[in-house]
């Protein structure tokens, strides 16, 4: 397994969402990895993965999704607990700067 893996895996939950991504999939005809080998990747090591292009902005949406989604089906089942921020999630409040709530909002 990669060290890179290894102290994610480490240092966090072992519940923790890892979504492994092959950018620059518009460059096709410069690959070092194939599709094939970061699926086989990815399915041995138990992550998800796709493949995206910043620079045509293809998966890049769907890459963030897929990710949410997988914390989330987490806290359905209970295994990620949302009020333990141990687990790495962190309740907030829509993305809103606390200058840019109103006043009547509790902190």
């Amino acid at each position: 397994m990669a060290t890179w893996l290894e102290d994610a895996r480490q240092h966090a939950s072992s519940y923790m969402i890892i979504m492994l991504i092959g950018n620059k999939s518009d460059l096709a005809g410069n690959r070092v990895v194939s599709t094939e080998e970061g699926e086989k990747f990815a399915k041995e090591n138990g992550l998800m993965f796709m493949e995206v292009s910043a620079k045509s902005r293809e998966n890049i949406e769907e890459a963030f999704v897929k990710t949410a989604e997988g914390i989330y089906k987490n806290i359905q089942v209970r295994v990620s607990n949302v009020l333990d921020e141990t687990h790495g999630i962190k309740v907030g409040y829509g993305g809103l700067p606390a200058e840019g709530r109103d006043s009547r909002e509790s902190p």
